[in-house]
Order: structure tokens, then sequence, then C-alpha cells
């Protein structure tokens, strides 16, 4: 079976694509699989590292403000789907799956133009513009959220869940490796903070705001994880020199990350709230304002209204998040309910009922 997986742009759509592909090798390990991106994203890097051999389209975002980018966006459009198409005619893929982001459009489209057979899978509460353009054109649409039939056609929808990376599912055991590997102290409560790969501004300036606070609680250490575009900004400030603080600039290791923590927080992108939900862990949502029809919040309200998360707007993060912390780390009763309602949304087959879809799309 050969398979094309294309998306990506961020960490959460080359994630779920990287656990796709693995459930695939999983189930059928003779299946052979190429994924498209775009050239100079994350997943022209993550990809191979997961072991996978990935090809290149020269495309881009289209910004809403009138830019020097977007004179180029139809030259780019045009050169990726004149590229996408050669790709397909020469792997000639049973089943191509998109995962959102840039390059998932074109590859779709002069796939869906060769007849060959096609799935995408929606991450978020609210559907992303490429998915939308492409849900006619496709046999399934795999989603993590009811009620999508507003922006899909309802025969067509699968209930899955987001696919999360394996490594996460289980971590009782790796407690005191993640206690050594971030230098920590076993005898203290442990907050983990990441704003995604590339990290948020506003969640380091909480930080960077609230030195006095998170001095005068040395019993809670923080692992910080200020972002690769951030860390020389953040790394130097009072905050980052205190004992009970370890800033790092990527998560290499999330699931050690994940397994130190006592509380989460973090942005509300659809990956990021899948992984909480198998992790279980008590976690405080910021949902990022400045995303497309706000769906991060909608991510976010879908954990509130069932009492597994606290919620702290952006615009009240450097006043509240830090006392919201303390608070929440004080409450072992609340940290109880969040964890339990938390892993009652998980949905740990997700990553394996995807790939029996494209199965049986293959067979199709």
């Amino acid at each position: 079976m050969k398979v094309i997986i294309s998306g990506g742009g961020t960490g959460g759509h080359i994630y779920p694509a990287i656990a796709i592909a693995n459930a695939l090798k999983e189930i059928k390990p003779d299946a052979d699989i190429l994924f498209v991106g775009a050239k100079g994203k994350l997943e022209m890097e993550k990809v191979p590292k997961a072991g996978y051999p990935i090809e290149g389209l020269w495309i881009s975002g289209f910004h809403r403000k009138l830019t020097l980018r977007n004179l180029m966006f139809p030259i780019k459009l045009l050169s990726s789907l004149f590229r996408a198409g050669k790709i397909v005619k020469r792997f000639k893929p049973d089943v191509v799956v998109g995962v959102g982001g840039y390059a998932s459009g074109p590859l779709l489209q002069m796939a869906v133009a060769q007849k060959v057979p096609a799935l995408i899978q929606e991450q978020n509460s609210y559907a992303g513009v490429t998915n939308k353009i492409l849900a006619s054109k496709v046999q399934k649409i795999c989603v993590a959220y009811p009620d999508m039939e507003k922006y899909f056609p309802k025969e067509k929808i699968v209930f899955t869940g987001n696919p999360v990376r394996k490594d996460i599912s289980d971590l009782a055991d790796l407690k005191m490796e993640a206690v050594t590997h971030y230098r920590l102290d076993q005898n203290k409560k442990t907050t983990l903070l990441f704003g995604g790969s590339l990290g948020a501004r506003m969640l380091n300036e909480a930080m960077e705001q609230n030195t006095k606070l998170i001095a005068d609680q040395p019993d809670v250490q923080w692992i910080w994880q200020m972002g690769s575009i951030y860390y020389e900004e953040f790394v130097k400030c009072e905050t980052a020199q205190l004992p009970n603080v370890f800033p790092v600039a990527f998560l290499e290791r999330m699931e050690l990350a994940y397994a130190a923590a006592d509380v989460v927080i973090c942005r509300a992108g659809a990956l990021t709230v899948s992984e909480l939900c198998i992790v279980g862990k008590p976690a405080i949502l910021v949902p990022s304002p400045n995303v497309a029809e706000d769906h991060q919040t909608k991510n976010a309200m879908a954990l509130v209204n069932a009492e597994a998360a606290v919620l702290v707007k952006d615009a009240e993060v450097k006043e509240k998040l830090v006392s919201q912390v303390m608070e929440l780390m004080d409450d072992a009763e609340k940290q109880k309910t969040l964890t339990y309602n938390i892993k009652a949304l998980a949905k740990e087959t997700a990553a394996k009922d995807i790939a029996n879809e494209i199965i049986e799309l293959s067979k199709k």
C-alpha cells in the first residue's frame, strides 16, 4: 500500500501526521509512506527525524493584509500545483491524506484530480480553510470534536479524536528519568509551562513579570519552555535565574516534560488539548487570540465546560497566571477533579482508527 501524507507548518499538524504514519506501519509494516510538506517549514526537519522521506513544495500562507508576500502567492500556488501533480504521478499512491497546513491543499487538489481516494484530518473544533475547500472532494473526514457538520458533509465525517505521539500514553515509569533530565528536586511540585514549538510571548512575559511571586514559593519549581525564537530574549531575565526555574528553548523529550509535571500551563491548540487528555494532568489553558475565528478558545471551552481544565484569558495572563498556579497547587481536591475529568475525554485509539480508515479507502 502506497500513501502520501501531506501538510504541516506547525507541530500541531506535523505530530498527528507522524502518529498516523506510525499507526499505519504497525498495521501494515510494508506500507510505503511519503510525506509532502512546505519548503522551509518545521516538517522538513521533523519528518526525516521520525524516519520518513519528505518532499517540499514552494508554498506559504495567504496574508489578509496587502503585502509583498501576497503578490508571490499565485506564483507559489501554481508552482506547488505543478510539482504536486508530478509527485502524485510518480509515486502512484493508493490514498492521499491531508492533515492541514500549506502543502495539503495543492497536493490533495492534484491527487483528487487524478482520481486518487483522499482523506483529511481536522484537528480543531473550527475547520481550517484548506480542509473546508477540500471537503467536497475527499471521501472521508476524520474529526476530533463533535458538531463538525456545520463545516463538512455529515456522511463523510468519522469521529476519531486527534492522533498523538505514542510515548506520552504511559508516563508512570518516567518520573525519575524526568527529574534527572531537567535537574529537578524530586521533593518539590513541578509546573510545566510551554507555548508550543515556537513559544508564546505572553506566557514568557507573565513569567518575567512575576519574579517575586515565583521566588516566594520555592517549593514549586518550573520547567519554562521559552520557544526557540524567544529564548535569547528571556533567558537572561531575573526569573530565569531563580533556583526553582529551569528554562529551556525547546522540549525535545515532551514525554519527560509531561511526566515531571504536576500542573501544565499551555496554549489550547488542538494537538496540545488532545495530548493533555491522554496525559491526564491538571491544566491551565491560555488560548492564543492570534488564530482564525478564535478556535483555541473553542478548543479550551470543550474542556472547561467538562470541568477538565482551568482557563486564563491571554489579556489577563500577566496578572493572573502565576497566582492561579499557586492556588491550584494548594488545592489537591481540584487537581483530582481536573485529572479525572480530563482523562475521561481521551481518545487513545485515534491514530489507529484513522489508519484503519486509510486502509479501507485503499481497498476501494
